[in-house]
């Protein structure tokens, strides 16, 4: 993949579970070469998960060091002479403890980027302590509104603390590196999960720092879900638009509703939202979206996750790979998102072994 954008880039990966393993996966769909250093015997605790494990770590490579020995550490500073990225997702100050911190390995490579991906960040009052994706979403505030229910609500489906701090590692790994290759110089990065989450909440944050919450944004009696005549679900999404507003309640044959502002709206959000239920479920979705779609109207499908992998516009979008393996099985996996104009993500392999790779990368080979 000569003209690949990231071609060239070496990528060594000691982040288990989601965030650094999502984060690589990206950069390597982009040509960035990344080699997984994990640990003997088990390696990554995702692997206890294989369909996990594999969705995110295809296409990269295994070495299996033991970084606590001597010889794994020196070993891992011979990959380390000619990386340009570290990417590690250790508790704050476990690799320094080993002698394999920022500090210790600028002195092998100059040049060193060095990304480390936490819960909490290198500092603050909760660095130390242990966490998941739930309990930075809490803290983020990304589940505020269960703070003030009566009863807790249900965990979110998507870990969205881990998919935040993944993409903001991409981020800092594509900043710092452009930063390196300019000055000669290498970076350290700090990237904290929960901080991921409060900056992916800005929106949001930022208004209730000055006096001026967003409730009313997402009050929207036309923003939610509904069912339709055949029991399938679809997502009308005007947020504060008249203008979408207006067809709608041309389509649905309430223009007695079409002069309602938004404010308006809001004040009478269960009740309008209640009428618009009752028409919605007249007719299938099928035939609401063609009515919305001519009209104009923002709307979508709300898909189950196999109806998703046969959208025709996921598909349209050329997302999905299938690949074969030696003994002719066939798997599928996404690629990286982003569109080049003379560059197109392939998968470049299957996921890797546990250590599988330490002969060729220490050999010098490459894939």
């Amino acid at each position: 993949m000569s003209n690949a954008p990231l071609a060239g880039l070496k990528i060594l990966s000691l982040a288990e579970q989601f965030p650094g393993p999502y984060a690589t996966m990206l950069l390597s769909d982009m040509g960035a070469e990344v080699i997984m250093i994990e640990r003997p015997g088990g390696g990554d605790p995702a692997r206890q998960f294989p369909p996990l494990f594999r969705a995110l770590n295809r296409g990269k490579r295994s070495v299996a060091l033991d970084l606590k020995s001597s010889e794994g550490l020196a070993q891992f500073r011979t990959l380390v002479e000619s990386a340009d990225v570290i990417v590690e997702g250790f508790r704050p100050g476990k690799l320094a403890a080993l002698g394999a911190g920022f500090e210790d390995l600028r002195k092998v490579n100059p040049k060193l980027v060095y990304v480390s991906i936490s819960g909490y960040g290198q500092d603050g009052p909760y660095r130390d302590r242990a966490g998941h994706d739930l309990s930075y979403e809490g803290v983020g505030g990304l589940l505020a509104d269960q703070a003030e229910a009566e009863q807790p609500g249900p965990v979110p489906g998507l870990p969205l603390a881990d998919v935040g701090a993944a993409l903001f590692a991409a981020i800092a790994i594509l900043s710092a590196t452009l930063s390196s290759q300019r000055t000669g110089q290498g970076r350290y990065v700090d990237v904290s999960m929960s901080d991921a989450v409060v900056s992916m909440l800005t929106a949001f944050l930022v208004p209730a720092a000055n006096g001026t919450p967003l409730g009313e944004f997402i009050a929207e009696p036309a923003y939610g879900v509904f069912t339709c005549k055949d029991g399938k679900l679809m997502t009308l999404s005007i947020a504060h638009e008249d203008w979408f507003w207006q067809p709608l309640c041309d389509v649905i044959g309430r223009l007695d509703l079409a002069g309602l502002k938004g404010r308006d709206r809001v004040a009478r959000t269960d009740e309008l939202r209640e009428e618009i239920a009752a028409v919605l479920v007249g007719k299938t979705r099928a035939d609401w979206g063609d009515l919305f779609d001519k009209a104009g109207v923002p709307w979508g499908p709300l898909n189950s996750l196999v109806e998703t992998l046969d959208d025709p516009h996921v598909r349209a979008r050329q997302l999905l790979r299938t690949i074969a393996h030696d003994s002719g099985k066939t798997e599928t996996f996404l690629v990286q998102p982003l569109k080049f104009d003379n560059f197109e993500s392939e998968i470049t392999g299957l996921p890797p072994e546990i250590g599988a790779d330490n002969e060729s990368v220490f050999a010098g080979g490459s894939d």
